[in-house]
């Protein structure tokens, strides 16, 4: 449902016109330059827009063809039906009829064959059948204020703006131009004429003139004698003033304001007939009814006269026109009093009339209706029974307001809102200004002008105080505080400033509970100074008189390249602080520079020493140059547009972090308007406004998984439905409603909507529910907390090494859904509490468990404790044929996958270790959803290939690799699933890339040795090459080829042979055999350099380098230091980063990595892209694999003790919100609740050096001489620590990786025992240079020690426990 607010009528005498046509009651009305076309109280058919600058001054339909006439000062628009749209009825503009150049249009009248009459200093006639066609024109005495055609249209009145007399023509011919006239005179000004309607047009009746005057008199005209010779002559008249007899005797209750309209005998018999229809059962209410038979029976036309105090009476006109009166022909209908149609008294005396439209139409849904023009800037529509109206007995609602249209006469430019959304304040280009307040009516919520701001002055910002009772402006120069609680707003005061550059924004800052009343606002310039006032308001506890005064001055820094400064949108949130000055109190503006620099502020008032204080909570470096525009929320969500107006990002200055982005098409627009809202659970909620549509987009929940957006739009609003008018400005109101402001019109969207399938398929909902859904509901259903048995869920717990749990979590769900049916309650948490979450049991305990329960326990027949492969296709049966609560069909689809693969890991997690059953679980979900997506480069993260990376199960996981390739396994296999990155094992990974040379040679029919020459090439197996070309007899390339290959290339004359070939190639675009023969020539540097560059393949580049020159050759360490980090630092990869830098050997940096910012950690020579500010870049696994890295060695250890506590904390909170944002609150709470911090050593970090200070440069990432001893790194140094005091739990032993050079004694005066290093070779050092490093300690003899008997958990250790 949509509420319209169409716009103020004009004060005109015919600014509102209404008329039966083809069964609708069609109303029309003026507003500006607008043409509004309603058929119901909240019903806008059509508004339409001219393009002059006068505005318009009146309009006309005709009820015969349904055509439309408006007219401006000089210059009539006539517009017809044009078709229906969505079964409403469109008009479009037919033609002009223009006026003479100094003529001034007041007045029109539909006749007989679409013929218009238009009043001005002239009488002119236009048919509009076909054209424009002028048919006559009479000049005037004096211009026409009103001009009407009798019903038959024999007949023409018209009169002046201040004539006492009404001219009646009458046309002698219709051959020729003549008439003869006749004169009415009045005693006084006429203010109104009226002609009686017939029933129908062809009906024979006698034209009758009602006349109302300033002498408060209604008077009656009917057709002249023979004998008199005048058109029409006087019957009668009715004494307005003393129709109504009020039976106060307080002067005060007396009015003198007399208002009269007529019901004529057509809406009269067909409101009884109605009310008779819908006759009442109650006794009393029939005696009304049986009053209303009997005065209908007389078929009266009937003169209804009230006043402004709510009495009325009402008379009946009886033989109208006879030529013989009787005393009984003007008669009493209804004297009652209490008649309440909304007058306002206290408006200006141009705005104190009111003119009125009875109608009863065809629809029995209303019985009578009433609209009021209210000439202070209302239409209203009334409604009710016409025996109640006139029922003599007490009645307390005669007639029900349906609706009050209002609004503005000029183009709405702003609109804003108060902190609760209660209350909005719209402005138009004229500075016309309008306090409105949500209100609940019975079609919903809708909005009621409250005050009308009359300041000519420029307005340049505003706020909104107490829900609209007061508003304060800032103006150049000078602030001012509005009482609203009247119609007419009272300016209380004005206070001049002066502030240094121009001022920027109104700011409100909250105050805290205990001050109630008193409010805070400042502003702020381009030049960073601001200036805060104290604004004091009355409230039922604290009755002052409202006042405001200047509070402080204070200066923000520097604004040279300042863009804007401008208030956070409060987002519904309470408009209070706790009296705390630091990061964690509400936002309260937001800043942002040319450059694209966000900072967002919070500010407190110090009442004491009369200050205010600002605090800097967090900065964004968004790389967007010259936005736009920026909007902000107080819970810490930012969006931007670019300068462009195209592109729209929306950032979590909290986590600091790129949550979307979108770029729209030119067909689309530009981006002109940002408006947040929050649900009451903080979720937030962004429209984005374009010239003829919004966009609402909603929060989704993170899924680092699926690689999905973590924002959605979810409802698109066409303003082209309602409106042709551009977009002014839009805003929320409180509970999910939403205000537009298009031309001088406001439209309020409910907060109810219905789903779109294209828009947002991932929502199941029922039939019954897609009707009134709730949009607070969607966005909370969107990125609300998940059932524990959601696919999201699943794989985070597998990740923090829960697959006990998860197992139980499948087991549980598997025989819920035995017995489910649909619209039984399910558990989110089937059943678990937060404490079976938190159990620490890991895979070892439960490879126990498995071992009790494998031989004898398999011949029971109870139910299984793991997931067996008949639990999984059991399963998978319910999930394909049953709704899970809860889930999507989407999430239903992935978790179906999630069991497959948990039934997978199952199988061999006897034989694997966590970080492989990581691997595993996520490789065989890629392997899933790869054989459903036709993109073919689908491929693991580097997060999947570091869990492989620090396995100690890499045999048992390249052969599981292998074998579900079929052993046929082609270099995209291998990329796609990281082989050749996670390898530790040389031998092995040489074996694995022969094999894959094999493959790719065998691959084709034709079996091409170029398919495989730069495999053999970099296995350095040039013979078995050479063999392949030989048999290669279908080639052209096969003789020269083979030729070739038979030389020897350690001469440097081959190895020049050698390099001009590739570069041949290289000019052919055939980048792979180019390399093939750099490799070749011992060119492996420009080898991996075409693989990486030309190609676009790290993998295969990294993969090469290892084979042909191992993992510590010099190539491969330049590669990683000069392409890959700075690459991994650019797109923010972390797990690509800290895979590098402990191939580097470089552990302590690889541990950094995971928790500082890499361009910190790593200089990079670029600024960082603007991918490496997404969300997704902080994996939350990132604080699981830190926890693993930190105690896998001393390196490790000494990178994760430089890093300062209060990263680290930061690290871990940042990680618990991204649990939350993803749904899974149990496991944020789980990781605060239980993580370890590392206890703080007894020597400090140096003061010289910070978590940050690394360069990033190639001497800084090379690896350690072996050749001399070099001096103690300062980072690694900086500590003299024991590990078994560092670490709370050892889960594992430590091991000793620091090069030789840098080893140091413990803090114990014991000598260090060093352990062996890990077989991956990771540390820098060969195996034999370590031994040649040991021997002489080797020859040392050892003092004698005296047997101790070790401790019991020592031995624990050792085992794993």
């Amino acid at each position: 449902m949509r509420v319209v607010v169409p716009g103020r009528p004009q004060s005109k005498l015919q600014a509102v016109s209404t008329a039966c046509w083809e069964g609708r009651q069609i109303i029309t009305y003026i507003s500006g330059h607008a043409i509004v076309v309603l058929d119901g109280p909240n019903s806008v058919l059509q508004t339409t827009y001219t393009d002059l600058p006068d505005e318009l001054v009146a309009i006309v339909i005709d009820e015969l063809s349904g055509k439309i006439a408006a007219a401006s000062s000089n210059l009539v628009h006539v517009y017809k039906p044009d078709g229906y749209f969505q079964g409403s009825p469109r008009w479009s503009l037919q033609c002009h009829l223009p006026a003479g150049e100094q003529d001034e249009i007041r007045s029109l009248h539909w006749g007989l064959d679409e013929e218009l009459l238009i009043g001005s200093t002239q009488l002119s006639l236009f048919s509009t059948h076909n054209a424009a066609d002028h048919l006559w024109s009479k000049s005037l005495a004096t211009p026409a204020k009103i001009a009407q055609f009798s019903y038959d249209t024999s007949l023409i009145a018209t009169t002046g703006q201040y004539d006492r007399l009404v001219k009646i023509w009458r046309k002698l011919s219709l051959s020729d131009q003549r008439f003869e006239y006749d004169y009415l005179p009045h005693p006084t000004v006429v203010t109104g004429i009226c002609w009686r309607r017939p029933y129908h047009r062809d009906q024979s009746f006698d034209n009758i003139l009602y006349t109302f005057c300033a002498d408060n008199k209604l008077r009656i005209w009917s057709p002249g004698d023979s004998v008199s010779h005048h058109i029409l002559q006087f019957w009668g008249e009715i004494d307005l003033m003393q129709s109504i007899q009020p039976r106060t005797l307080n002067p005060a209750d007396v009015s003198s304001q007399r208002f009269a309209f007529m019901i004529h005998s057509r809406d009269f018999s067909m409101a009884t007939e109605k009310a008779v229809q819908d006759s009442p059962d109650d006794e009393h209410e029939q005696m009304a009814l049986h009053h209303l038979i009997e005065i209908a029976n007389r078929s009266p036309e009937v003169c209804v006269v009230l006043d402004e105090k709510g009495n009325m009476s009402a008379w009946g006109l009886e033989n109208v026109g006879s030529k013989h009166r009787v005393p009984g022909d003007i008669f009493n209908v209804a004297h009652v009093e209490g008649l309440a149609l909304r007058f306002k008294p206290d408006c200006v005396p141009i705005e104190n009339n009111a003119q009125f439209f009875p109608f009863c139409g065809d629809d029995t849904k209303r019985p009578f209706s009433l609209l009021v023009h209210h000439f202070d800037g209302r239409l209203e529509w009334y409604e009710g029974k016409l025996d109640q109206f006139f029922s003599p007995l007490s009645q307390s609602n005669r007639l029900s307001l349906k609706c009050s249209w209002s609004g503005h006469s000029g183009e709405i430019k702003k609109v804003i809102r108060s902190v609760t959304g209660k209350a909005i304040v719209s402005r138009t280009k004229q500075n016309e200004s309008i306090v409105w307040t949500q209100a609940q009516s019975a079609r919903g919520i809708t909005i009621r002008r409250s005050s009308i701001i009359g300041t000519q002055e420029h307005v340049h910002r505003a706020w909104v105080l107490q829900d609209g009772k007061f508003v304060v402006f800032l103006h150049h120069g000078s602030i001012s505080l509005w009482d609203t609680r009247s119609l007419r707003a009272i300016e209380i005061t004005r206070k001049q400033y002066s502030i240094k550059g121009k001022a920027l924004c109104l700011l409100y800052i909250p105050g805290e509970d205990h001050t109630p009343g008193m409010a805070h606002m400042a502003t702020v310039s381009s030049e960073m100074q601001g200036i805060s006032w104290e604004v004091r308001l009355p409230t039922e506890a604290t009755p002052v008189e409202p006042s405001l005064e200047q509070f402080d001055t204070f200066d923000l820094g520097l604004g040279d390249d300042l863009a804007f400064v401008l208030s956070v949108d409060p987002a519904g949130t309470a408009p209070v602080i706790s009296g705390f000055l630091d990061t964690l109190a509400r936002d309260v503006a937001i800043s942002y520079t040319n450059s694209g620099r966000v900072t967002s502020w919070t500010a407190k008032v110090d009442l004491i020493n009369r200050k205010t204080e600002w605090l800097t909570t967090a900065e964004v470096e968004t790389l967007i140059e010259y936005p736009y525009l920026a909007s902000g929320t107080s819970i810490r969500k930012t969006a931007l547009v670019n300068s462009e107006q195209t592109q729209l990002t929306i950032w979590s200055t909290k986590g600091q972090a790129l949550e979307y982005e979108e770029r729209f098409s030119t067909e689309q627009g530009q981006v002109q308007d940002l408006d947040w809202s929050s649900t009451p659970d903080n979720q937030s909620i962004l429209a984005v406004g374009f010239p003829h549509k919004v966009i609402i987009y909603g929060q989704l929940r993170f899924d680092y998984l699926d690689d999905r957006p973590a924002w959605a739009a979810f409802r698109e609003i066409d303003a082209l439905q309602f409106t042709s008018h551009p977009i002014g400005d839009s805003v929320w109101l409180g509970g999910g409603n939403f205000a537009i402001g298009a031309g001088n019109q406001l439209f309020i969207i409910e907060d109810k909507l219905t789903l779109s399938e294209n828009l947002l398929p991932d929502i199941r909902l029922s039939a019954k529910s897609k009707e009134t859904v709730n949009i607070f509901d969607l966005v909370s259903r969107l990125n609300g907390p998940l059932p524990i048995y959601h696919p999201q869920y699943l794989s985070q717990f597998i990740l923090d090494g829960k697959v006990v749990l998860v197992q139980r979590i499948l087991l549980k769900l598997w025989r819920f859904l035995k017995f489910y049916t649909e619209g039984d309650d399910v558990d989110p948490m089937l059943g678990f509490s937060i404490d079976d979450i938190s159990d620490q049991q890991d895979i070892t305990s439960s490879l126990a468990r498995k071992e009790l329960n494998s031989s004898y326990a398999d011949l029971t027949e109870d139910e299984p404790e793991v997931v067996t492969e008949h639990v999984v296709a059991s399963l998978n049966e319910l999930l394909s044929s049953r709704t899970v609560p809860l889930l999507s069909s989407r999430e239903q689809f992935l978790l179906a996958d999630a069991v497959e693969c948990v039934g997978t890991v199952e199988k061999h997690r006897r034989s694997i270790d966590e970080n492989a059953c990581r691997f595993l679980l996520f490789f065989r979900q890629y392997a899933l959803r790869h054989s459903q997506h036709t993109d073919k480069h689908l491929s693991l993260s580097w997060r999947e290939i570091t869990w492989a990376f620090h396995s100690s199960s890499q045999d048992i996981l390249a052969d599981l690799v292998s074998r579900h390739y079929h052993n046929k396994m082609l270099w995209e296999h291998a990329r796609a699933s990281g082989l050749f990155m996670w390898m530790s094992d040389l031998p092995a990974l040489r074996t694995q890339f022969e094999t894959i040379a094999r493959n790719e040679y065998t691959k084709t029919e034709d079996k091409d040795p170029v398919n495989c020459s730069l495999y053999y090439l970099a296995l350095k197996k040039k013979a078995i090459l050479s063999g392949l070309w030989r048999m290669a007899i279908w080639s052209k390339e096969q003789a020269t080829t083979q030729k070739f290959l038979s030389n020897n290339f350690n001469e440097q004359r081959w190895k020049t042979a050698a390099l001009k070939n590739a570069y041949a190639l290289m000019g052919k675009r055939r980048f792979e055999y180019a390399a093939a023969f750099f490799l070749l020539a011992d060119h492996l540097k420009d080898a991996i350099n075409i693989l990486s560059n030309q190609m676009g393949d790290i993998q295969l580049a990294i993969a090469v380098c290892r084979v042909y020159e191992g993992d510590h050759g010099p190539v491969l360490s330049e590669f990683l230091t000069e392409k890959v980090l700075p690459e991994a630092t650019l797109d923010g990869n972390r797990c690509l980063a800290t895979w590098a830098l402990w191939m580097l050997g470089k552990r302590d940096k690889a541990v950094r990595a995971l928790i500082l910012p890499l361009p910190q950690v790593l200089s990079p020579p670029e600024t960082p892209k603007m991918e490496s500010k997404l969300f997704s870049i902080d994996d939350p696994a990132l604080v699981v694999l830190y926890k693993q890295l930190r105690e896998k060695s001393l390196q490790a250890l000494r990178g994760a003790m430089s890093i300062s506590p209060r990263a680290e904390w930061e690290f871990v909170i940042h990680t618990a919100r991204l649990y939350s944002r993803m749904g899974c609150d149990l496991l944020a709470l789980e990781l605060v609740r239980s993580w370890e911090f590392l206890i703080t050593p007894g020597h400090p970090i140096s003061p010289a050096l910070s978590p940050s200070t690394t360069s990033f440069s190639k001497q800084s990432l090379h690896l350690p001489s072996h050749q001399g001893h070099q001096p103690p790194s300062p980072m690694l140094s900086a500590f003299d620590m024991d590990p078994r005091l560092v670490l709370r739990r050892r889960s594992s032993l430590v091991v000793d990786d620091l090069p030789q050079e840098l080893k140091r004694h413990s803090i114990t005066d014991e000598p260090t025992i060093d352990e062996e290093v890990e077989s991956n070779g990771m540390n820098g050092h060969d195996k034999k240079s370590t031994e040649k490093e040991k021997a002489p300690k080797q020859e040392e003899k050892k003092k004698p020690t005296q047997f101790q008997e070790p401790d019991a958990n020592s031995l624990l250790d050792a085992f794993g426990f």
